[in-house]
């Protein structure tokens, strides 16, 4: 049992960690995936860094200054998180769970939309990117899944129990892992309907028919995870207060994925906030 885990390696999530690991507590970060920031050539307005800093060397030194301070940081993707019955949090990963008394979702923003023709003007029209949210609305229909990870075999089994029948489509990329559901590799062409996103047709020419369509490409962000346990969002932005707090108790949220300004000063300050707003819930759940 951590005291706090901590999704997302970047200048918000590190933040966080050191904020709570020099409080005494037991701390893990979990991250995947590139960086935002590993994205930036120079960065020259952070302060102290004369001459600038390349967002590589910046993003690598936060994870090391974690780990030699004592944050257990480990790589893996995180693809569900669930609340137990006593209010604390559980994370999976795809090999692993790890329970904690608090959460900090500081992943930036990495929901990754396939560029395909007529995934624009169908969504929320039998195109959606929750599972778990909407999949309710497919009860004995034929859906698809769009996704090649563990987030899409993730997403398929969120629907299995609801829909008729669940496919994964990897768009031309390599299938994910799975036995359990038919894969189908081909690259899409286009998705097409009436008022609603009825039929996929590849690029071979091929065609298949659905009721709805789930996008789950890429790894999971911190808005798809959040989604399914109940976090109120804003478009693709967590709402939270003005110390972090999203609207479930323990869970916060903090950096690109809150929205505003996408600067590594605003996201290493809300980290620092998250982390210490989540020292008080702990030591007052802990007394």
């Amino acid at each position: 049992m951590y005291d706090a885990i901590v999704i997302g390696a970047g200048p918000a999530g590190i933040s966080a960690s050191l904020y709570l690991k020099r409080s005494n507590l037991n701390v893990l970060v979990l991250y995947c995936g590139k960086s935002e920031l590993e994205k930036a050539h120079k960065i020259d307005n952070f302060y102290g860094f004369v001459g600038g800093i390349e967002g590589s060397e910046l993003y690598e030194n936060g994870i090391k200054q974690a780990k030699e301070l004592g944050v257990n940081v480990i790589e893996k993707e995180v693809i569900d998180i669930e609340i137990t019955e006593n209010n604390m949090f559980k994370v999976k990963t795809s090999d692993e769970k790890y329970e904690s008394i608090s959460v900090i979702i500081a992943t930036g923003n990495k929901r990754v939309k396939p560029n395909i023709k007529g995934i624009n003007e169908f969504e929320g029209k039998g195109i959606s990117y929750c599972a778990i949210c909407d999949g309710f609305f497919y009860r004995n229909k034929n859906v698809v899944v769009i996704g090649n990870g563990e987030f899409a075999v993730s997403e398929a089994n969120d629907l299995k129990n609801i829909a008729n029948n669940v496919k994964i489509l990897s768009n031309g990329l390599d299938a994910p892992n799975t036995d359990e559901y038919e894969v189908i590799t081909q690259k899409i062409k286009e998705i097409r309907g009436e008022e609603r996103a009825e039929q996929i047709e590849f690029e071979d020419g091929k065609t298949i028919d659905v009721d709805g369509i789930f996008i789950a490409q890429g790894i999971a962000g911190g808005i798809d995870f959040a989604k399914k346990i109940g976090v109120l969002s804003n478009n693709d932005n967590l709402i939270v207060n003005e110390n972090m707090e999203t609207n479930i108790k323990g869970l916060y949220a903090c950096g690109n994925l809150t929205g505003g300004l996408l600067q590594v000063n605003k996201a290493a300050y809300e980290g620092a906030k998250a982390g210490l707003t989540a020292v008080s819930y702990i030591k007052e759940v802990k007394k």
